[in-house]
């Protein structure tokens, strides 16, 4: 299989498998194919209908990797489809320019739930599985100070040294038992 073939076949294929819902698109009526339409992936990646159709078609020779990136973003590709990508580009130009190592997406909320953090009297945060913590509120912001000290790397309780409980909450205060 040629080149141009397989970056076709790999880019419809890739818009076949997401939904307008996935990509966060209004759906209004029946589709005649599954997935995007070319002019939906064209707009998420920010670029023509003509210029993505002329991709589609399997010419990749002198495509940034600027737009490179847009495409994945816009068709939710993983880390080995994104380099998978990388490489049908790399066979079409013929340079190394394009094989530059992306930086890792630093995890984040979406702005409507900061806006309800803000809005709750007391701490509030968001955090995922590895234990990032994506957002919160300007009272936990101040509890877990220690979490922010390191304007270089994002929040993480796995790192912060006293990240198990609140300053307040790890001493004891009263007259109380200990247990």
């Amino acid at each position: 299989m040629d080149n141009r073939s397989e970056v076709r076949e790999f880019l419809t294929s890739r818009r076949a498998k997401i939904s307008p819902e996935q990509a966060g698109l209004p759906v209004a009526g029946q589709r005649r194919v599954p997935g995007l339409r070319r002019s939906e992936v064209a707009a998420l990646a920010g670029m023509s209908v003509e210029y993505y159709a002329k991709l589609e078609r399997g010419h990749l020779a002198g495509v940034s990797a600027g737009v490179l990136d847009a495409l994945a973003r816009a068709l939710h590709l993983n880390d080995a489809e994104r380099a998978h990508l990388l490489r049908l580009a790399h066979e079409a130009n013929g340079s190394n320019a394009i094989l530059r190592r992306r930086r890792p997406k630093q995890p984040a909320a979406r702005p409507g739930l900061q806006w309800m953090l803000d809005a709750i009297t007391t701490p509030a945060i968001i955090g995922n599985d590895r234990s990032d913590l994506l957002a919160a509120n300007h009272l936990a912001r101040a509890m877990y100070c220690d979490v922010y000290a390191h304007p270089t790397r994002p929040p993480n309780f796995a790192r912060s040294p006293s990240s198990t409980a609140p300053p307040a909450a790890s001493t004891p205060t009263g007259n109380w038992p200990p247990t």
